[in-house]
């Protein structure tokens, strides 16, 4: 990883589009200490002080880097983005135009990019509103006793919603400048450069609060998970597929051999991000609601990272996402018409249907193998997490943020592997 990094610093083009990603990353980052118009910053840094990492809302804290709670300018993050998409998700399998918009092409998908970002608007509008009521109402920091909006009135109510709704456009503009002009996935890597942030500190303050034996005891279930995580992120199963020839005007085409590449893990992070964006919603709404109601106590209670109704609704979300997005990304029947169509067969299966029977029996065994592989990914940190007894909202980091940070990681690497070989062919062949 670190010699393809080195390469590509040492490559012009590349090393242009790697200093790009990271200043885009790096105004992310400065955009989440920016606050809102309106917001005490003393008594902001002053009730988390007091309060400590005990929000319900720290989830949706963790993928904005730190800014929800600092209410910033970019205090939503990229939590409406990643709403937005799997509502669009959703739709591709109960609304048949999006599915058509789908198999359009590139035409088809910037027409379903078009409605993702006007949803992301909207979902911004209305989360933001629910962030500033709760900031206007001093219960966004429970127990905290000093204003964070210390003039509070209906123009800086809209106002903080117009600033935090241009905040969530400006990232998800951020993002698809990286996606275009820099290297990897532009939305993934903020998410990324979110988690990454705010790790050092969490890990720092436990060390000092609780001793430096448990910060290596967690150091180490990283590194061993970590390595688990990147030996099955490469496992493949491929499945041989021979062209037979034939005549193509006076050519003869075919009669080649090549293979399908089914991953283990198809879906990669997005079943776990799915996951972690519902579970966050209860706990938003949970604030709006009568603190010392029996709903809102129960939410305070189980919707927690060590809770084992969080753990079980967790596992439970990420089988479901599997399976689906898998479903919905992988169409056997699809692959079997253009294989028939092409003269590619299985050996030892006749093409057409029985060939789309074939691949829809190996992807079930496989989407049931990462199934379970996220499943004990997502959860096994928090359950190793535990016995180190950090106490309520202290776990530094869960399944879902080391599987993003992996699996981000490996995306870009594989990014820039192949930059550097289309690099490298374009120099032979000039």
């Amino acid at each position: 990883m670190f010699a393809a990094f080195a390469q590509a610093f040492r490559t012009p083009d590349l090393r242009s589009k790697l200093l790009f990603s990271l200043l885009i990353m790096a105004l992310f980052r400065l955009g989440s200490f920016i606050p809102a118009p309106g917001v005490s910053t003393v008594n902001v840094q002053q009730c988390l002080a007091n309060q400590g990492n005990t929000s319900l809302l720290d989830l949706a804290n963790l993928f904005s880097g730190g800014a929800l709670l600092q209410l910033s300018i970019f205090a939503l993050g990229i939590m409406p983005y990643i709403t937005a998409s799997i509502i669009i998700q959703l739709l591709r399998v109960a609304v048949p135009r999006f599915e058509d918009l789908h198999k359009e092409g590139q035409a088809g998908q910037a027409k379903l990019t078009q409605y993702t970002r006007y949803l992301t608007i909207f979902l911004g509008v209305l989360q933001s509103s629910g962030i500033v009521s709760l900031a206007f109402s001093n219960a966004l920091f429970p127990g905290c006793g000093l204003p964070v909006v210390p003039h509070a009135s209906p123009f800086t109510f809209i106002t903080m919603v117009l600033v935090m709704t241009a905040g969530t456009g400006v990232i998800m503009w951020l993002g698809e400048l990286i996606t275009e002009r820099g290297i990897g996935n532009g939305m993934s890597l903020l998410i990324f450069t979110s988690i990454t942030a705010t790790l050092p500190a969490q890990l720092y303050n436990i060390g000092i609060s609780t001793g430096w034996g448990k910060v290596v005891a967690i150091v180490a279930i990283i590194i061993i998970i970590t390595m688990a995580v990147v030996y099955v992120e490469q496992a493949q199963r491929r499945i041989a597929v021979h062209y037979a020839k034939r005549m193509v005007g006076r050519r003869v085409m075919g009669g080649s051999s090549t293979y399908i590449p089914l991953k283990i893990n198809m879906s990669g992070v997005i079943p776990v991000i799915f996951s972690t964006s519902i579970l966050a919603m209860p706990a938003l709404f949970a604030n709006f609601a009568n603190p010392h109601g029996s709903w809102a106590q129960w939410i305070q209670a189980n919707m927690r990272q060590t809770s084992w109704v969080y753990l079980l609704l967790d596992g439970l979300l990420i089988l479901f996402f599997t399976f689906f997005y898998t479903s919905i990304t992988f169409n056997p029947d699809e692959v079997a018409d253009n294989m028939k169509r092409y003269g590619g067969f299985i050996p030892g299966i006749r093409a057409g249907r029985p060939t789309a029977e074939y691949l829809r029996y190996v992807i079930t065994r496989i989407t049931t193998a990462g199934a379970i592989y996220l499943l004990i990914v997502a959860i096994l940190p928090a359950i190793a997490m535990i016995p180190l007894n950090l106490g309520q909202g202290r776990l530094p980091f869960g399944g879902t943020t080391l599987l993003i940070i992996v699996g981000v990681g490996l995306q870009t690497v594989k990014e820039i592997n192949s930059q550097l070989q289309k690099h490298s062919y374009e120099g032979f062949l000039v």
